[in-house]
């Protein structure tokens, strides 16, 4: 039996913790400016097997603002259960003291002057210290990337995700599993795949025309370390053709396939794995039922959600590690593996405090050398903000308002939609945007702004489809994302309801009157899934509009009515 003792790792050594997590004292040390590099990396080490997690970067090589989602709704048994919970809540869970560094790091309250004290989060550089110094004390430490990983700046967009690959190359992780990295295109993916130093797993990645295991894909790898014979097996994002272009790489289909997982599992136990890692982009809460149906899995991973957890959930006989994302956060778990069996566990979610942890300069003049070929363009100042922008939250973020300001405005619309997508930096009140910025919260290889009329009742369709993606009480269901952000219209959710019934009230905001069912309305998006789809890029909609608003200061959005919670 695993006692709590053995998973949970503190932070801080040699003095009193305000908390089991031991989050409780960074505010003290940070505000007597003795927060440390040392601090932030000092861990009790333990067993024989280490574990480096890191996930969804979104191609964030530099430092950044990433402030945690406000609203973060689990609904039938999730409901109330970590990660879903937030603000002062998720402070008291963790014993995390109210302005504290790790307030700043884990929850949203005060983000702003929060920011303010303690810097950006972040940077590959910074990573690259960490993962070096974890090294240092476990030489074979394996390091594992959850995917979501070349996709989501200007560099990263406009070099095909060499960039990217490139620093990360550098790093030498031990195996990864994909999300975002196919809307490159399959034949960009396979290119890349093809020419990785280390492993691209997925035992749900198949080819589409036969249903059989991918080639280029393999389920899982072993991996010899610390006398331990490790099985990490990859799960891929399971609803890649449902959340993105399924044309952009017809060739794969995904799914859970729990029980081929159940298989891989076996397999690899017969085979001698002492110890099973599943590398995963599942979504936390998909993790969880998963671990509750898949026997023989010791740790999950866990990608896609975003979450930051600074302790691991139980299912079962497996422990589930949330790393959070943006590379905000890197995860180091050491295993106790004896006669076969995992005997302990400790855990530590490292913050990646920019101002505190040395660059590594290795890496750092491997970054600057990617930008270098667009500096004029990334740096070009666009306009301000008066107001905190970002993104994270089920129903609303204000980068999100502002694009969707920016497609009722540039596009003539009368209602915008934005999708509900996780990634995205934060910047805040008093800051310049720069194009930089803009891109890190638009860039995709599917970023057409179309223009369209839609029905009423075709609005309120949309929108029940997405609402089920999010809150179907079967973590199976959830599809990814949160919910669609809408512009020029407000309406009513119950989270409780099912299907079909989920959304009323809906409303035109310019004029206060009642949605009409049957009446067309003007609608621009972007992120349309649909091959074809045609309008200019969304980030010279945004562009164009900050350029005409010159400072942008949005008024705060209570145009959702969440009931149900």
């Amino acid at each position: 039996m695993i006692s709590r003792r053995d998973f949970l790792q503190v932070s801080m050594a040699a003095s009193a913790l305000y908390g089991t997590s031991g989050f409780g004292n960074w505010a003290r040390l940070a505000a007597q400016q003795a927060l440390t590099q040392d601090d932030l990396l000092k861990f009790d080490t333990y067993g024989n097997v280490s574990l480096i997690h890191i996930t969804d970067i979104h191609a964030q090589l530099k430092p950044i603002y990433f402030r945690e989602p406000e609203v973060n709704l689990g609904v039938g048994a999730a409901k109330g259960q970590m990660p879903h919970v937030t603000g002062a809540d998720f402070r008291k869970a963790y014993g995390i003291e109210d302005g504290s560094a790790s307030a700043y790091a884990l929850t949203y309250n005060d983000f702003s002057s929060l920011a303010q004290a303690y810097g950006k989060v972040g940077g590959m550089d910074r990573v690259a210290t960490v993962v070096n110094a974890i090294r240092a004390d476990r030489p074979d430490a394996l390091l594992l990337d959850g995917g979501d990983t070349w996709h989501g700046s200007y560099t990263c967009h406009h070099t095909q995700g060499q960039d990217v690959v490139n620093v990360m190359n550098a790093l030498k992780p031990d195996a990864m599993t994909f999300h975002w990295e196919f809307t490159l295109g399959s034949e960009r993916v396979n290119e890349i795949v093809e020419n990785l130093p280390f492993a691209a797993l997925g035992q749900n990645i198949f080819d589409a025309e036969w249903d059989e295991p991918a080639e280029l894909f393999k389920p899982y790898k072993f991996f010899e370390r610390g006398g331990v014979k490790i099985a990490v097996i990859g799960q891929a994002f399971p609803y890649m053709p449902i959340a993105n272009p399924r044309w952009m790489f017809p060739e794969y289909s995904f799914g859970i396939r729990d029980e081929n997982m159940q298989a891989m599992v076996d397999e690899v136990r017969a085979e001698g794995a002492e110890l099973v890692v599943v590398l995963s982009h599942n979504g936390f809460d998909v993790d969880k039922k998963m671990a509750g149906k898949v026997t023989g899995i010791d740790v999950i991973l866990s990608g896609h959600t975003h979450d930051a957890l600074p302790e691991p959930v139980q299912v079962e006989q497996t422990f589930i590690i949330a790393s959070g994302s943006n590379s905000k956060f890197i995860s180091r778990v050491d295993l106790d593996v004896r006669d076969g069996k995992m005997m302990g566990l400790r855990h530590k979610l490292i913050p990646i405090f920019a101002d505190v942890i040395t660059p590594d300069a290795t890496i750092t003049k491997l970054i600057d050398d990617q930008r270098a070929p667009f500096e004029s363009e990334l740096n070009e100042v666009i306009g301000s903000t008066d107001t905190l922008l970002y993104r994270r939250g089920n129903f609303n973020g204000s980068w999100d308002d502002l694009i969707c300001d920016a497609l009722i405005n540039e596009r003539e619309a009368d209602i915008a939609m934005s999708p509900g997508v996780r990634w995205g930096p934060s910047i805040l009140p008093g800051q310049e945007i720069t194009r930089e910025d803009i891109w890190n919260v638009t860039s995709m290889s599917y970023g057409q702004a179309y223009r369209t009329e839609m029905t009423g009742e075709f609005i309120h369709t949309i929108l029940e489809d997405v609402a089920d993606n999010l809150f179907n009480p079967d973590p199976y269901y959830q599809q990814g994302g949160d919910m669609v952000r809408i512009g020029g219209m407000g309406y009513r959710i119950d989270v409780t309801k099912p299907q079909g019934s989920r959304i009323t009230e809906m409303t035109l905001l310019k004029t206060g009157e009642a949605i009409d069912p049957a009446k067309n309305y003007v609608v621009a998006g972007w992120a349309s899934v649909n091959e074809g789809t045609e309008g200019p890029q969304i980030w010279d909609v945004v562009e164009s509009h900050i350029k005409k608003q010159g400072t942008i200061k949005l008024d705060p959005n209570n145009s959702v009515n969440v009931v149900g919670v």
